[in-house]
């Protein structure tokens, strides 16, 4: 089961990796205002939302303990940067403040991840 467990936080991490690298891929663009939502960035937000259930139905089914307030807020986070990726994603041009929401709660997340104990 660890070796599963493993696995799924490996690709958990890839999707953080895209959708945050994606966002700062696009920092220059966000200042001239020409920033957009690429498609990395939803199918990171995508692997993100499916590796994090599979990761919370491992740990229960291994008998671990899952902080599901932590969890919660996490999915609040990620749920609301979907949201913003998926409805954004076919414009030429993202809102600077838009754009900049997602890499916030993108970096939060991470944040939370990692912080909180």
């Amino acid at each position: 089961m660890d070796v599963l467990i493993h696995l799924f936080v490996g690709l958990h991490i890839i999707g953080i990796a895209a959708l945050l690298g994606g966002f700062l891929t696009q920092m220059k663009a966000m200042g001239q205002g020409t920033a957009r939502f690429t498609p990395a960035m939803l199918h990171g937000a995508l692997t993100m939302l499916v590796t994090g259930v599979i990761l919370v139905g491992l740990n229960q089914a291994d008998d671990q303990t899952v902080d599901n307030i932590k969890i919660g807020v996490k999915l609040a986070l990620l749920i609301v940067i979907l949201g913003l990726v998926y409805v954004k994603r076919d414009e030429e041009k993202a809102d600077k403040g838009m754009f900049g929401l997602v890499g916030l709660l993108t970096t939060a997340n991470v944040f939370i991840a990692v912080l909180w104990t």
